[in-house]
């Protein structure tokens, strides 16, 4: 009896497992361990939701998985991670798209050698769906395709998705599950004591102790990690600047068309949006110095795009389809790879850093490479999976994607159906109601989440309907309301 009763109380102890960053890598690692009856997990994101930092300012492309070499990290999971998304689907009722990507070269024996080198790559890193294709084939997969070009890599497994909502359906995932999100605070120090992670220091004052910490700062992660007496690889940032085009674009463009690689990244790229725009762009600047606010574009890199763009689809720049430009930052290291590592000093203390492309693709098996080759692995912990969970957020409705007939039933139902706040996208205030009582709190939450303001007018018409919803469904003063961080007031005083 005594022998029971303390194998009772040794079950009824959990793990306290502090999740540093809630980007797709951290949203996605909190999901899983939510998941298991021995963890109490807890994320903490410094922005006021999830996916509002790296992950939202990329190319939002899955990767195929050939362009790395097949000895890194990024190379394994890469692949591994794309064929991940298909249960994602399911699961946090997030978009894919599998458009396929196209890899182009104008075909001379120089170009040719690199194309095969790169399905060699693909074929050692367990890609699936890729072919060589010349001449006419490569107008069928993309008729708009510039003439100079004559042999490619066409890889079906490629695709498109939306990354913040993989990143925010996991976090609304995880809570069904137990876990803790902790938003609009960062850490800002920590606490060691005999070689062992003891606490974090949160801005707010507060400080949160855990068992294990799992650094997913994005590209904080070197200042998190400094906290906490870890050495890591530095970050390197590195600037993309992009360019969206109006959905009119679209005619042109069927999937993801890649230029050959170089050794500053995949190149300049034109690419579908989930919504149904097209993406130009990016270039690829290494900044000097660790400025993390530094999303400014430029005059020189836009037209860079421009020019990039027309050498592929021959006049995609000449109409007046620019609707939005802007700039995100990637952490690169001198290493090239993925650090995903349990630090040897501070040996409750793991590192998941340096992720970028194809980081989002691979953001699913870094989760689970984490569980089991550090947590179960090395760390040689027993995760006890729990009876039952939360198994999936269902898949939002959108009155742009619903047949009429539906539309009619859902409107006869719920009148907030039939009343279109953002024209562009089509987006009903019902949908905007639903994502405020999901936790969104800013005008860029809604925007993420809905899809209102993406469109033509980005928001110029449906800004201020949003803001005045969210101000009547939390009880929030117009005057309060933040598009995205503290330091951005939609509105300077009081409003009559």
């Amino acid at each position: 009896m005594h022998f029971l009763h303390g194998f009772l109380l040794f079950l009824e102890v959990k793990m306290k497992i502090l999740v540093i960053g809630g980007g797709i890598v951290g949203s996605l690692l909190t999901k899983e361990l939510s998941k298991y009856e021995n963890i109490d997990v807890t994320l903490v994101e410094a922005n006021y939701d999830l996916g509002a930092g790296v992950t939202k300012a990329n190319s939002a492309i899955l990767h195929g998985g050939y362009d790395d070499e097949p000895s890194t990290l990024r190379a394994k999971l890469c692949a591994r991670g794309n064929k991940m998304y298909d249960d994602l689907v399911d699961e946090l009722g997030v978009p894919v798209q599998r458009t396929g990507s196209l890899v182009v070269s104008e075909g001379n024996d120089g170009d040719k050698k690199k194309i095969i080198e790169l399905y060699k790559r693909g074929i050692a890193n367990g890609v699936s769906g890729m072919k060589i294709v010349e001449g006419e084939e490569l107008r069928k997969i993309e008729p708009y395709l510039s003439p100079v070009f004559k042999y490619g890599l066409y890889c079906s497994s490629a695709g498109i998705t939306e990354p913040w909502i993989v990143a925010i359906n996991s976090g609304r995932l995880a809570e069904s599950n137990g876990a803790e999100i902790m938003l609009g605070d960062r850490v800002v120090g920590g606490l060691v004591r005999n070689k062992r992670a003891v606490s974090a220091v949160l801005n707010s004052g507060k400080k949160i102790q855990a068992d294990i910490f799992i650094n997913c700062a994005g590209l904080y992660y070197e200042e998190i990690a400094k906290y906490f007496d870890v050495e890591v690889e530095k970050v390197l940032l590195r600037k993309g600047e992009y360019l969206l085009l109006d959905k009119a674009a679209k005619q042109f463009v069927n999937g993801v068309i890649f230029p050959l690689p170089t050794k500053m990244g995949k190149g300049k790229l034109i690419l579908p949006t989930i919504d149904g725009g097209v993406f130009l762009g990016p270039t690829s600047e290494d900044l000097k110095s660790f400025d993390p606010e530094d999303l400014a574009t430029t005059r020189n890199g836009l037209e860079e795009i421009l020019k990039s763009s027309d050498e592929l689809v021959p006049g995609i720049s000449k109409f007046n389809w620019i609707i939005k430009s802007f700039a995100g930052l990637r952490p690169e290291t001198e290493g090239k790879d993925f650090i995903i590592k349990r630090d040897e000093e501070i040996s409750n203390f793991i590192t998941v850093g340096g992720i970028r492309s194809p980081g989002l693709t691979a953001a699913p098996a870094i989760s689970e490479y984490v569980i089991n080759e550090i947590l179960n692995g090395q760390m040689n912990i027993k995760l006890i999976k729990k009876e039952k969970i939360v198994e999936r957020i269902p898949a939002k409705i959108r009155v742009r994607e619903e047949s009429f007939e539906r539309i009619s039933e859902l409107i006869e139902k719920d009148e907030l159906y039939g009343r279109i706040i953002c024209q562009c996208n089509q987006v009903s205030e019902r949908e905007i109601v639903d994502a405020v009582h999901s936790g969104a709190r800013t005008i860029e939450s809604v925007k993420l989440r809905t899809r209102a303001g993406f469109g033509r007018c980005q928001g110029g018409f449906c800004t201020w309907k949003v803001a005045k919803i969210i101000s009547r469904e939390t009880g929030i003063e117009l005057e309060e309301l933040i598009m995205n961080n503290e330091n951005s007031y939609l509105l300077e005083g009081k409003v009559r």
